[in-house]
This record gives C-alpha cells, sequence and structure tokens, in this order.
C-alpha cells in the first residue's frame, strides 16, 4: 500500500512538474511565434515546417525547466552519477521533442488546419497553441516511462 501510495505520490509530482514545464512551453511559444516571425519571414512555414525556431527554442528551454524540476522535486536520484543522469535525460528529452515536434506537424497540418480559434469565452486558443498542446500532452506520457526506468531508474 505503500508503494502504491508513493508511486501516485510521484506521478502526481511528475504531472504538476509536467503542467508547469508544459504551460512554460505553450506561453513561450506563444511569444516566440508572434515574435520571430517579424525576424525571420519564413518563421510560418520553413520549408513546409511550421514555427521551426519557435517550436525548438521554447521546447530546449522547457526541457532544462523540466530536469530541474523532476531532479529537485520528482525523481530520486538513481544509479547514475548527476553529469551521467543529465546526459540520459537530455538524450531522451531530446529524442521525445524530436517526436513532439513530428506530433505538432501533423496535428498543425492535418487535424487542426481548418480552426482557426477555440474561444471558450475567456480566453480564445489559437490552432498552434492547440496543435502544441496536444503533442505535449501526447508526449508527456511516454517521457516519464522512459525516464522514469532508463533515467532515474525508480
Amino acid at each position: 500500500m505503500v508503494k502504491l501510495l508513493h508511486r501516485q505520490k510521484q506521478f502526481i509530482y511528475f504531472l504538476i512538474a509536467g503542467s508547469i514545464c508544459a504551460s512554460f512551453e505553450i506561453v513561450l511559444f506563444k511569444v516566440l511565434s508572434i515574435s520571430v516571425p517579424r525576424i525571420f519571414r519564413q518563421e510560418n512555414s520553413f520549408y513546409g515546417i511550421h514555427y521551426p525556431l519557435s517550436n525548438i527554442l521554447s521546447t530546449v528551454l522547457a526541457i532544462l525547466l523540466n530536469y530541474f524540476l523532476s531532479i529537485r522535486f520528482v525523481f530520486e536520484q538513481g544509479k547514475h552519477s548527476r553529469k551521467r543522469e543529465f546526459t540520459y535525460f537530455m538524450v531522451v528529452s531530446v529524442l521525445t521533442m524530436f517526436g513532439s515536434l513530428l506530433l505538432f506537424q501533423v496535428i498543425y497540418g492535418k487535424v487542426i488546419d481548418d480552426i482557426a480559434v477555440v474561444n471558450l469565452g475567456f480566453y480564445s486558443f489559437s490552432s498552434e497553441v492547440l496543435s502544441k498542446t496536444g503533442a505535449i500532452v501526447a508526449m508527456a506520457f511516454i517521457n516519464y516511462s522512459i525516464k522514469k526506468k532508463l533515467v532515474f531508474n525508480g
């Protein structure tokens, strides 16, 4: 019973840390997706890839925040040194980042292409934000499983 509660506690902390990082990533992505095209006009569609710089910058910074929150609040140090743990964490994060970027392209280009804005009354979600949110949520569970088993050995 105690182990079950511990697992749930860890997963709840992971969800909280992930929600903080996802919110940070989405807000940063939105800011960048508005400001970067003013400097780099091809940002909206760079060889058919939508918002590549905004996606990569927001994701990398969210990964760094996620590492800090993960080692501080979610996972205990595993059998690896901090340096190796950070390296494994970043390798897993970069691989899942590419999965997330690919999923964003699919959702943005194929699924949500016709939706301009979803208005909730108090907030409006653009198709970019909806696509980014969908990609983050889909990859979060894969990310947790891999990091728990391979990076932090828990």
